[in-house]
C-alpha cells in the first residue's frame, strides 16, 4: 500500500542518513529488500540497541537533546535536523527488525514532526542543519577508534545536493515538498 503524503514526508526526514543502494527512502521499511537481520545487526553494532526498551530510550534521548546539545555548546546552533534524521532512521530500522510494530513506528515518526516543522521552513534549511550536526558529530570522533566512521563529508554533501536537486524525480523531498506536512493528508 503506498504511503500517504504525510507518511512519505515523515519517512523523508531520514533521507540524508542512508546513501547506499539498499536503502529505501519512500517506504516505512528501511530497505529495498527484506533484511530484518541487517536492521537488527546495525542497531546493535552502531547504537547498542538490542531491545525495544533500549530503542525507546535512544529515541527519547534524540528527541529531547541528542547531539544538538553538544553542537550548541560548540557553535551556538542547535541542529535538530541531525537528531531528527537519526531518530527517523532508528525508528524505521526498529520497525524493520520487529522492535516496533507498524503503528508504534508511525507514532514515533509523528512525535518528531512538530519540533521539525517548528524549527525549519524548507528541506534546504533542514539539509543545512543536518550537515552542521553531521560535521560536529564527525569532529567529535577525531582521535577516537571511530574516527574513520561515516562517509567523507564530500559524499554527504553530494547526497544532499541530489536530494535537493529539483530535477531529481526520485528524491523523496521532491515527491513530498516541505509544505506537504502543513496541508491535509491524502493518498499519493
Amino acid at each position: 500500500m503506498p504511503l500517504t503524503t504525510h507518511q512519505l514526508w515523515m519517512v523523508s526526514l531520514s533521507a540524508p542518513v542512508s546513501r547506499d543502494r539498499s536503502a529505501s527512502r519512500t517506504t516505512l521499511y528501511p530497505f529495498t529488500r527484506i533484511d530484518d537481520d541487517g536492521a537488527r545487526r546495525w542497531l546493535a553494532e552502531q547504537w547498542g540497541i538490542t531491545s525495544r526498551a533500549e530503542l525507546v530510550d535512544r529515541l527519547d534521548d534524540l528527541s529531547r537533546t541528542g547531539y544538538r546539545a553538544r553542537a550548541y555548546r560548540l557553535t551556538g546552533i542547535s541542529p535538530l535536523a541531525w537528531d531528527a534524521a537519526l531518530y527517523v532512521d532508528i525508528s524505521r530500522r526498529g520497525f524493520g527488525c520487529g522492535l516496533l510494530d507498524e503503528a508504534d513506528a508511525w507514532t514515533a515518526l509523528k512525535n518528531i514532526v512538530p519540533s521539525v516543522v517548528g524549527t525549519y521552513g524548507s528541506w534546504r534549511e533542514y539539509a543545512d542543519h543536518y550537515l552542521l550536526g553531521r560535521k560536529v558529530w564527525q569532529d567529535g570522533l577525531r582521535g577516537t577508534p571511530d574516527a574513520g566512521f561515516g562517509a567523507p563529508q564530500a559524499q554527504a554533501d553530494a547526497h544532499l545536493r541530489s536530494l535537493l536537486d529539483p530535477a531529481n524525480r526520485t528524491s523523496p523531498w521532491n515527491q513530498a515538498p516541505w509544505t506537504t506536512i502543513s496541508h491535509p493528508d491524502r493518498p499519493r
